[in-house]
């Protein structure tokens, strides 16, 4: 398909014809109906068919889209193409000897009919569609849109070089301007036509087109986030109006999804360097994004995909339908590609998830026990215990990596001669429970004291449309360890004792229901904090937790007096976790599009994106169809210092061959499209193969011994986990059996469980423990 944009009219156009010849024009076409004729009637050589290219049928945004009309051959010359019962075939041209294809624009909001009709004076429709157009500012699918809702501050729209909100939809004007890259690697403002700047910047297409570096750069908001498109533009006109200059494109459309950590009610700070992605434009890639896209402001994932629906649909409508749109993307943008990539079937064709987890909403089920754990230990380091005072011991409850002397941001606020080291619980996510679970925990600048008191700042309040409220007017939640037997596989092996075991379950505890949770304190707080010379003298349990607290423990639900009273746990919303997964927001392998799942090795640096969740991702997709020849995994060394080798480029290369495999072997599968590079792999530290072969990970996900990059990169796992969980990490509530039927199955392996302990087990779970799946 041609890589200029099909020139379209507005449909307003047409109706500046008199009402007269109009209604004449449609009546000589509709005189007799628009029944279908007898099959003996239709056209021979093929079927007549409407498909919309920008978006699904029901999810067209703004008023316009672009539509591809197949004929039958020799028929296009013969074909009618209506909108709502007005003529608009002069919109289209064709775009191969089959296809007319071209933009219909002022669509009414709601439904539009498009029909296609043949014959002199006796119409016969020969298809038709109905078309769902919704607002620019949104919704389309995604629920009551969220309030509060703050507008962006100059600070952050400045980013985009926009001029600021215009209505209270947050809605700013759209802006397109040009920009070119210096041969230093800064962006600097570019008037088309001016003379060639001396700094310029030349760059090399994947296509080998060389040309200077130039882009068009269109941002304005769409579904109330600030949106951005870029494509290369060498040849680009002064004024904005006119169509995008597409010589240098090389036909493909790569989405940026960004990622972070975030609870909504603001537009967000949008990221230039996103925006304007030097390694995709260099390339010739089309640029989108938007900050409804970036975790960091929200972790709505239907409103997520709903507003990448509406920019990519702003693209494939005002530029061209690309040859293939890729995702890319690390953490929270990784995610993005796996839900939506399920959930929105071509929206995205291909995927270079970086840094990934299958989704969001698991990865709260076993941060959430972070802090609990944390708590226990700590205390039995404060205690004197020597064993616990060893920072790498904490794996064995926490699945996580830990470290002896690894900087710890937080000692600051432990107990005085607290040992030092940290662990991937405090370095990669303390922080991350309140913030998806205390509704007390998120503010916001600008906000009035009533809008601040009444809302909801949880993860489950930010997508509380789909999780639905219960009786105390909160969100429903799908946060549950009930039956969750912390530590069973270090029991099982012998690495922590059978007393140790029933006291860190004893006392572990859970999170208290939402109204009653209080605010968070020092140190996550600052202003909240005390005068160092204020806790002079004091106990213990003088400080911990009233005056700091870096567990949240006054937002735990614990035992009064020690274990001995076993701690509650938890119960979800059996309906949250229904709607987590009928909405989409759980990754269920339901997904099928080229992926090259990349990341760097980032254990040693006790990072949150933690290497095990590749393969999480990989067992779901086993367990959905049986089938993970779409995903390709790879690892790349970390070097410990925050400068890690980008592999990017090299998967970009290596998805453009395998989608140029599938574009001219469709039957095939995507596994047998794979090219020769698209295989499992891991990178030393300076980007150079170290193995490459679907052997090469062997022994985490099947009993094969170790393959050589599974000995390379050693993975760590999680609470659950180590609780005897799958390593999907999927299992919001576990299904239950008794003490005596977890004796009678093995599932305490050699350990003696005697009447006393069988007794104790049943105290501390009293409705049965953890029934997990068989693994792989």
């Amino acid at each position: 398909m041609p890589h200029s944009p099909t020139p379209s009219h507005a449909l307003p156009r047409q109706w500046v014809r008199s009402a007269l010849v109009t209604a004449l024009a449609v009546a000589a076409l509709l005189a007799t109906g628009l029944a279908a004729p007898p099959a003996s009637d239709a056209a021979p050589g093929g079927p007549w068919d409407i498909e919309v290219l920008s978006s699904p049928p029901d999810q067209v945004s703004g008023g316009d889209a672009r539509l591809a009309v197949t004929t039958p051959p020799g028929q296009q010359d013969k074909a009618t193409i209506l909108v709502a019962g007005v003529d608009v075939t002069d919109d289209f041209n064709p775009s191969d000897d089959r296809t007319l294809e071209g933009v219909v624009t002022g669509l009414d909001e709601g439904t539009s009919t498009v029909t296609v009709v043949t014959g002199n004076g006796r119409a016969r429709e020969q298809a038709t569609l109905d078309l769902t157009n919704h607002p620019i500012t949104g919704p389309m699918f995604s629920g009551p849109q969220q309030q509060p809702f703050l507008c962006a501050t100059p600070g952050h729209y400045d980013n985009a070089e926009l001029l600021g909100p215009i209505d209270d939809d947050c809605s700013m004007e759209t802006v397109v301007s040009y920009k070119y890259r210096t041969i230093g690697g800064v962006w600097e403002d570019w008037t088309p036509g001016q003379e060639r700047p001396a700094d310029m910047a030349t760059t090399t297409t994947i296509d080998d087109e060389t040309v200077d570096f130039i882009v068009r750069w269109e941002r304005g908001t769409i579904n109330r986030f600030i949106y951005s498109i870029a494509v290369l533009s060498p040849d680009g006109s002064a004024d904005p109006a006119d169509a995008p200059d597409l010589s240098a494109w090389n036909g493909r459309f790569l989405y940026h999804f960004q990622g972070g950590v975030g609870i909504g009610h603001y537009q967000g700070s949008p990221s230039q360097s996103r925006m304007l992605y030097e390694q995709g434009l260099s390339r010739g890639y089309a640029m989108g994004y938007s900050t409804g896209t970036k975790a960091g402001e929200h972790y709505n994932l239907v409103v997520g995909g709903e507003t990448a629906v509406m920019v990519k649909d702003r693209f494939v409508t005002h530029y061209a339908d690309p040859d293939y749109t890729v995702g890319i993307g690390a953490s929270g943008g990784a995610i993005q590609q796996y839900v939506y990539g399920q959930n929105h079937p071509g929206l995205i064709d291909a995927a270079i998830p970086v840094y990934s987890y299958p989704d969001m909403i698991t990865q709260t089920i076993h941060v959430g026990d972070c802090e609990l754990m944390e708590r226990w230990i700590d205390l039995q380091v404060v205690g004197g215990s020597a064993k616990w005072a060893d920072w790498s011991n904490r794996t064995l409850l926490e699945g996580m990596n830990a470290i002896n002397g690894f900087d710890n941001d937080f000692m600051a606020v432990m107990p005085p001669g607290f040992p030092a080291g940290s662990s991937e619980c405090i370095n990669g996510w303390r922080g991350l429970s309140p913030l998806v679970l205390n509704p007390n925990f998120g503010t916001a600048p600008g906000i009035s004291p009533q809008d601040q008191a009444s809302t909801e700042w949880t993860h489950y309040g930010d997508a509380i449309n789909e999780y639905g409220v219960n009786p105390d007017t909160y969100a429903n939640r799908t946060w549950d360890n009930v039956g969750v037997q912390y530590g069973l596989e270090s029991l099982v092996d012998g690495d922590i004792t059978l007393e140790e075991f029933l006291d860190v379950n004893a006392q572990a505890g859970s999170w208290k229901n939402e109204p009653d949770m209080v605010q968070e304190g020092c140190p996550f707080i600052s202003q909240l904090c005390p005068n160092p010379a204020d806790l002079a003298g004091l106990d213990f349990d003088q400080i911990w937790p009233t005056l700091l607290d870096p567990w949240s423990w006054r937002n735990m639900d614990l035992s009064p007096d020690g274990g001995t009273t076993p701690a509650p746990r938890a119960t979800a919303d059996d309906g949250a976790i229904e709607a987590a997964h009928d909405s989409g927001l759980v990754f269920r392998g339901e997904y099928e599009i080229p992926t090259i799942d990349w990341r760097n090795y980032l254990e040693r640096e006790l990072d949150m994106h933690n290497s095990h969740q590749s393969f999480a991702s990989r067992q779901r997709l086993l367990d959905f169809d049986g089938d993970a020849g779409n995903q390709v995994i790879w690892f790349t060394d970390g070097n410990d210092d925050g400068d890690e080798y980008d592999q990017t480029g090299l998967a970009l290369e290596v998805m453009d061959e395998w989608m140029a495999n599938i574009a001219d072997r469709p039957q095939w599968s995507v596994e047998r499209n794979r090219p020769d590079r698209a295989v499992d792999s891991c990178f030393d530290v300076d980007g150079n193969l170290m193995a490459s072969g679907d052997h090469v990970w062997s022994g985490i996900l099947d009993d094969a011994g170790d393959g050589p990059c599974t000995q390379a990169f050693p993975l760590y796992s999680t609470t659950r986990i180590v609780a005897g969980g799958p390593i999907t990490g999927n299992v919001f509530k576990c299904d239950l059996q008794s003490v005596s039927d977890a004796v009678a199955n093995g599932v305490y392996g050699d350990v003696a469980i005697d009447t006393a302990t069988s007794a104790r087990l049943e105290e501390i779970f009293p409705t049965g423990v953890c029934d997990y799946p068989a693994g792989p």
